[in-house]
């Protein structure tokens, strides 16, 4: 994923966050729930119930901003631990994950155009 950013840390939020938050709500669930600060130089990546749709927040200096992505079709291959909030990810996680594969790189989604 390319942004204005070179974040130092990525981190998932394993349980699901409802998507009508916003930056605002995202920023308390990061402070509250995963007791990190917002502000660090860092990726906080966020998945719906369904596994179809991920927000990405991050500061970028000047001030917050939200990354969206919906699949079509399938679902996001997203880790489940019970005992954890939240786990961090390396680029290339983060990447195998936007790119349709689990968090350890098995699984890949197979796409095909359809005369669009």
């Amino acid at each position: 994923m390319k942004m204005f950013v070179e974040p130092s840390d990525i981190y998932l939020y394993l349980d699901n966050v409802d998507f009508r938050k916003s930056i605002n709500g995202l920023i308390v669930v990061v402070e509250q729930q995963m007791e990190l600060n917002p502000f660090r130089d860092a990726l906080f990546v966020f998945c719906n119930k369904k596994r179809d749709k991920l927000k990405v927040l991050y500061w970028d200096k000047t001030g917050f901003a939200l990354w969206y992505k919906r699949l079509e079709k399938h679902r996001f291959k997203w880790p489940s631990d019970t005992e954890l909030q939240h786990i961090h990810l390396s680029e290339q996680q983060l990447q195998w994950l936007l790119s349709g594969f689990d968090v350890i790189g098995h699984s890949p989604l197979n796409y095909t155009t359809s005369g669009l």
